[in-house]
């Protein structure tokens, strides 16, 4: 079993159209993962049902239970994040300020704050109409820890692929390079960068691509847009060369993917000439993929 990973220094390189796309070409057991649970957009193209579904769970969440509190001020005087306010008769904590580090908790005399478990989003395992699996999440708005519920997303999405005997676990990663890039990018044996040829995709492709080298992990490059700007085009294609990232396919400007988008369909389902390009980007993949097995 492989995990390929999908990434792109920033938003907006098609690198989500480009993981639905690769999806077609998947064998029909192996699992699809979107791992972009700050803003998930992957069930768009793949009507997932969301069969399963779990809450996630992750930190403390801390309340003034309010008949128990004296007004001491102690846990106002104390907040390092000024997230607590005297309301009324009792003490209040502003979910929105708070960092649960459960220091008011932990100070209280009254023992008049709790600290409950914090439900802070949503996962699924869902059947999708390409009759294949999605495993994907919801991270509530402003909550913490995406890259905790990234790591959940993706062993389930193991424990299932071992289930079906799956052959490749195709993942689709979150933008830029924080804590969610690493969590997707742990462990896996193939990244594939989305990058554009502007001045800010060129900058976020090196970036990510220093994140990749840093943990030893192979990887190719695919230029979208390609048509836009060949002059940066030649820059990232230099680039890869001197970093030894494979360019795995460029694919020129096309107003075929909005097409295709606004119909919820992904662009190898709608233009034949687009599919027989990224058909021939996924079997260099899978040749790279191979390559891995034998090692």
């Amino acid at each position: 079993m492989r995990e390929i990973l999908i990434l792109s220094g920033k938003g907006g390189t098609g690198k989500t159209s480009i993981t639905a796309a690769f999806s077609f070409f998947l064998e029909k057991n192996d699992i699809i993962v979107d791992c972009d649970v700050d803003a998930a957009d992957m069930h768009i193209l793949l009507a997932p049902d969301k069969s399963s579904s779990f809450d996630f769970y992750s930190g403390k969440e801390c309340r003034v239970v309010e008949k128990m509190c004296n007004l001491c001020n102690i846990c106002v005087e104390n907040c390092h994040y000024h997230a607590i306010s005297i309301r009324g008769d009792s003490a209040y904590i502003d979910p929105l300020e708070c960092e649960k580090c459960l220091l008011c908790y932990n100070l209280c005399p009254q023992k008049a704050i709790e600290a409950n478990e914090n439900r802070c989003g949503e996962y699924y395992i869902s059947n999708t109409r390409l009759g294949k699996k999605l495993v994907h999440a919801v991270l509530e708005p402003g909550a913490d820890n995406s890259g905790k519920l990234v790591s959940t997303v993706r062993t389930t999405a193991k424990i299932i692929a071992k289930e079906s005997n799956s052959n490749t676990i195709l993942i689709d990663g979150p933008p830029g390079i924080a804590c969610p890039v690493i969590a997707a990018m742990s462990g896996v044996n193939f990244v594939v960068l989305v990058t554009e040829p502007t001045i800010s995709g060129f900058s976020d492709l090196q970036r990510v691509a220093e994140l990749i080298n840093h943990f030893k992990i192979r990887s190719g490059c695919i230029i979208n847009k390609a048509s836009i700007n060949r002059e940066i085009k030649r820059d990232i294609e230099r680039f890869c060369g001197e970093s030894g990232i494979e360019l795995l396919g460029e694919i020129p400007y096309s107003k075929k993917f909005y097409q295709a988008l606004v119909q919820k369909r992904s662009v190898v389902e709608t233009d034949e000439e687009l599919r027989k390009s990224l058909e021939s980007i996924w079997f260099k993949i899978n040749q790279n993929r191979v390559k891995e097995s034998v090692k």
